[in-house]
């Protein structure tokens, strides 16, 4: 049986790639204001906004490319069992090729119906006005924004309880409920933290902290990982 290894990715391994951090130091998303384009309520207030938004950060996504830190996680892969529990709505995990990855805030390459969620479409081109799903709705971006609930908060808690090794890459851990999912694995349990801001990580026990940028730490650790394997 393989270890699993459990990683929690956030928006600094996917910055390298071109992408723009999830809040810059001036509280602004892409020099929009989280409260205009980010909530159910930005949606109902100026649904052409939202969409332009969310076309705009499509568009960009669709111009970028995993870099080295995501090519690295699936190396782990030769040797371990591997699940990615991302706060990331970009697919460059997927693109790098890890074959385990969980969305926790949702998909920027999908959308929904507003009738039913359950109708979910892939969606590469600009969401516009008008576009409906099957049931005739208006299709919105398949994204938890802020005050809705995280559908797959409870699955990524069972991945994470059950992780021989985690890796906490790329997050401040101060956006919650995502950051409460350390504290779902063991005490015993080996802790890697790769992010140049050391954040926080009170009350988890064996932590090791690599104050470095997604590539190079994350180079760096899973050398030392499959040389241990």
């Amino acid at each position: 049986m393989k270890k699993r290894i459990v990683v929690l990715s956030g928006a600094g391994i996917s910055a390298e790639s071109g992408i723009k951090t999830f809040r810059d130091s001036d509280g602004l998303w892409e020099n929009y204001r989280i409260e205009d384009v980010a909530t159910y309520d930005a949606w109902l207030r100026n649904r052409t906004l939202v969409l332009d938004f969310y076309n705009q950060r499509r568009r960009q996504l669709l111009a970028c490319v995993p870099n080295e830190a995501h090519f690295q996680l699936v190396r782990l892969e030769e040797k371990y069992d591997v699940h990615i529990v991302t706060q990331n709505v970009d697919d460059l995990h997927e693109r790098a090729g890890s074959a385990n990855v969980l969305h926790l805030h949702g998909e920027l390459l999908k959308v929904r119906s507003t009738k039913d969620e359950t109708i979910v479409y892939d969606w590469k081109s600009d969401l516009n006005e008008g576009d409906v799903c099957a049931l005739g709705s208006q299709l919105r971006p398949h994204i938890v924004w802020f005050g809705e609930q995280v559908p797959m908060l409870e699955r990524a808690a069972e991945i994470v309880a059950k992780a021989d090794i985690l890796i906490v890459v790329g997050t401040s851990l101060v956006v919650y409920p995502a950051a409460g999912l350390v504290h779902y694995t063991d005490f015993a349990v080996p802790k890697y933290v790769v992010d140049p801001g050391r954040p926080s990580m009170a009350a988890v026990q064996n932590v090791t902290y690599i104050e470095e940028k997604a590539t190079t730490g994350i180079s760096r650790l899973v050398k030392e990982l499959l040389e241990e394997a």
